[in-house]
């Protein structure tokens, strides 16, 4: 068992996470750029992948670790991907000479 220090820390953490989710979550909702939109977005998965990380811990197994490793996976891939977006109006670049 776990003591209570430790379960109190724990909790502490996750609500100040919540807390964190919220204020990025208006960050990207009425974020003044696009990129602090993206910026914002990338905040979202990152601080997901650590309380995932918690849970794991809590509930002292490791397959949530493998939850985190896809959300911080997509994660990057979708702030690459709108980044790019952004830089030059596609995702894809094709590149056909017909």
């Amino acid at each position: 068992m776990m003591s209570v220090i430790i379960l109190t820390i724990i909790k502490t953490a996750l609500v100040i996470y919540g807390i964190a989710i919220v204020v990025v979550l208006l960050r990207t909702i009425f974020g003044p750029t696009t990129a602090d939109r993206v910026i914002a977005f990338d905040t979202i998965g990152a601080i997901l992948v650590s309380v995932v990380g918690i849970l794991s811990i809590i509930y002292g197994t490791l397959s949530y670790l493998e939850a985190s490793l896809i959300i911080a996976i997509l994660s990057f891939l979708s702030t690459v991907g709108i980044s790019h977006f952004i830089e030059g109006g596609r995702v894809f670049e094709s590149k056909r000479d017909r």
